[in-house]
């Protein structure tokens, strides 16, 4: 019983790696996805998925409304000049949302060792305002770069950091 589960786990294995491999092929082959790869954080799924989610991005007229869209940003509660802003919306895809905030996670982590400008961003947001919300504003700027990667034709550049 036990062999016979294991010849399952192996064949099932084989399957995904099989689909990794069209991905990673479909990625390689769309310009798109190649310039989203550039962005920390997001590989090969992600890219796919916000392309696919985004289309060609003409449908949002800045890349905040693409973030919202995605439930990224907080939610407002406004009344007699008073501004009150909540937790994210979670509006939108949650498995595209799932999966940016998980690129973002990973490039929060890797930040501590890098001096450019945005990892130097998310490595103070992460000393004042904890690792959850820093992963999920970056994951909030991650969204509007990619807006304008799509929707602009632009490559992302890596900015040196400001004190040099």
């Amino acid at each position: 019983m036990l062999r016979r589960q294991y010849v399952r786990l192996v064949a099932v294995d084989e399957e995904l790696a099989w689909y990794d491999d069209q991905l990673k092929h479909d990625t390689r082959q769309d310009a798109v996805c190649q310039r989203l790869l550039k962005i920390p954080g997001f590989g090969p799924i992600v890219s796919k998925a916000v392309k696919s989610w985004m289309g060609d991005g003409k449908q949002f007229a800045h890349g905040r409304d693409a973030s919202a869209a995605l439930g990224l940003v907080p939610k407002q509660f406004s009344t007699g000049g008073r501004n009150v802003l909540l937790g994210i919306t979670k509006q939108g895809d949650p498995y595209v949302r799932g999966l940016v905030i998980h690129g973002a996670r990973a490039a929060v982590r890797c930040a501590a060792g890098k001096d450019d400008r945005l990892h130097q961003w998310i490595n103070r947001l992460v000393a004042t305002r904890g690792v959850n919300k820093a992963t999920v504003a970056l994951a909030n700027k991650l969204i509007r770069i990619a807006w304008a990667i799509i929707t602009r034709g632009e490559n992302y550049c890596v900015k040196p950091s400001i004190a040099a």
